[in-house]
């Protein structure tokens, strides 16, 4: 069928349907939609050699209802003691609720979803009210042996909310979702672990009327899944924010967690700094819910001047020069951007088409002054903070960059980047449905494997015949930066998929990298720590959770 340049397949903008299995896979909120740019889909059709006759009828869309043949396994009068301690009205048994709070957002869950197949689930949901109720709940569970599970925000990309062990799944964002106070002396908020991220940001951000304080605040920490993820989520997975350069990873972030074990209750020192040996603090960030159930979180909170915000952006003639410049930006101890990437060649050929630059008078200047097609690179930034600071970091990066022949493109294409950088996740949908996968895997890595690991990637990625292969840099420290590879290739059997991103992990190790840098570790990455840790790490870890 010979291709029509008016053609645009019919991507979908209907909400799922109620209680079906797109309604559990789709990213975000049900009303919501971000499709792929006419650009995109030509390059779509190139790539993968596809004709607008594949995108006539959108296949596997899982609209169907969701219906398991899974039995509870808990006894009636186990059930009964769960609705006696949380409330008839908190706890759930139906295929829906078992389904909807043990799934995450990895390309194997929604392909899985797709075609109706639920790999596990649990026993019983549970939606908490409070602390004191969780604490009955683990205390329970540990006398009786059921194993518990933790959902917050559902935004999982490891396999992290699969149960593999049913019992129970307990759900945190239903009603432990609030910020209890804010200590403007200290510059901290105390919050409850379910609460998403854009409440919280809301609720800092207007705190002078909710909160009585003087200034505004705000979190300082915002993934690409900011409006689906929640505070706790954040600090029990290592989240990293887009401005991590500046405010720092959830890990510096978090200044004290209370939780709820089998072994007890606890809450963290929130002290700012103490030498009273291994901080418990610092063990607890990052477990996942594997040594107990994160119940409060006191977070540092930081000055909200939007109106202070100094936006750039650059090209460089390639990717070694945007690596060398981003390395003395980072180093050059005279402040840090917020927002701070840089794009490979392919990510920022991807990224023109995404934003509707490319083939513009803008892209055309950028060919003329002999930033070529396939060889440039993109870097978009913002300095935060005090005024002065903000304009001196920005004066900063501007002088490094051209001095490394880059060209500044002023702060349009940041501004661009911010008006979708949470809507882009949306078109995995769009692309699933006609036969099209896009996932992402993340590694940190220090400046001097930096090129190695990208080249060691991108080639066993690109061994695949007719599969796009973009990578960033967004997460920066004097001391290395890390790596986000998004691929994009045409579906394959399950079997096949894994077997390829089994291959994409094992490249990374192989080349120097981390497992994860952001997103966790989960059940995807957990068969690879003892060899990325070692035996003598695992067993500390293996110690940490035989004694709670």
């Amino acid at each position: 069928m010979p291709s029509d340049n008016t053609f645009q397949p019919d991507w979908s903008e209907k909400p799922p349907k109620k209680e079906s299995y797109r309604s559990v896979f789709k990213w975000g909120s049900p009303y919501e939609f971000k499709h792929p740019s006419s650009a995109w889909y030509t390059m779509l059709k190139e790539k993968f050699n596809l004709k607008d006759s594949d995108f006539k009828k959108p296949r596997l869309e899982g609209n169907e209802k969701v219906e398991i043949d899974r039995e509870v396994q808990l006894s009636k009068a186990r059930i009964n003691k769960f609705i006696k301690i949380a409330g008839k009205k908190n706890v759930a048994t139906d295929d829906y609720s078992r389904v909807k709070y043990s799934q995450g957002k990895t390309v194997d869950e929604a392909m899985e979803l797709r075609r109706n197949i639920v790999r596990n689930v649990p026993d019983i949901v549970i939606h908490p009210k409070n602390k004191k109720i969780v604490k009955q709940i683990v205390t329970y569970c540990n006398t009786q042996k059921i194993p518990i599970y933790i959902f917050g925000g559902g935004s999982s990309v490891t396999l992290g909310l699969q149960t593999p062990e049913a019992g129970v799944m307990l759900v945190m964002s239903t009603h432990m979702n609030k910020l209890l106070e804010i200590n403007e002396l200290n510059q901290t908020a105390r919050v409850q672990p379910g609460m998403f991220g854009p409440a919280y940001e809301e609720d800092l951000n207007n705190a002078p009327d909710r909160f009585d304080t003087d200034l505004a605040y705000t979190c300082g920490h915002f993934p690409q899944s900011f409006e689906y993820s929640t505070v706790g989520g954040w600090v029990v997975t290592l989240g990293s924010g887009q401005a991590s350069t500046y405010y720092g990873d959830a890990y510096d972030i978090v200044l004290s967690q209370e939780y709820v074990t089998p072994a007890g209750s606890f809450k963290t020192l929130d002290f700012p700094g103490t030498a009273t040996g291994p901080k418990i603090n610092d063990i607890m960030k990052g477990s996942e819910g594997s040594f107990g159930i994160l119940v409060e979180l006191t977070m540092k909170i930081f000055r909200h001047t939007p109106q202070n915000r100094q936006r750039f952006a650059f090209m460089f003639h390639c990717w070694d020069d945007a690596a060398d410049a981003a390395r003395e930006v980072i180093q050059g101890e005279f402040g840090r951007p917020a927002i701070f990437r840089i794009s490979d060649p392919e990510e920022t050929e991807v990224g023109l088409k995404l934003f509707g630059i490319h083939g513009t008078p803008i892209d055309s200047l950028v060919n003329l002054r002999g930033f070529k097609s396939m060889e440039r690179c993109m870097f978009i930034g913002t300095a935060e903070g005090e005024k002065g600071y903000a304009k001196h970091v920005k004066d900063q990066v501007s002088r490094i960059c051209k001095k490394h022949r880059a060209m500044t493109l002023t702060g349009f294409a940041t501004m661009l980047w911010e008006k979708t950088r949470y809507k882009e996740p949306y078109m995995r949908e769009d692309l699933m449905d006609y036969g099209v996968i896009i996932d992402t895997v993340e590694s940190g890595v220090t400046w001097d494997n930096l090129h190695r690991l990208h080249q060691g990637v991108r080639s066993y990625i690109k061994k695949r015949p007719q599969t796009i292969c973009m990578s960033h840099a967004s997460h920066f420290y004097p001391q290395g930066t890390n790596l986000y590879f998004i691929f994009i290739l045409k579906a394959m059997e399950l079997k096949e998929y894994r077997k390829f991103h089994d291959g994409i992990l094992k490249a990374i190790l192989e080349n120097g990298g981390s497992i994860s840098h952001h997103h966790g570790v989960g059940k995807l990455f957990a068969p690879l720590m003892k060899k990325h840790l070692g035996k003598e790490q695992m067993a500390v870890l293996n110690a940490l959770k035989k004694s709670f």
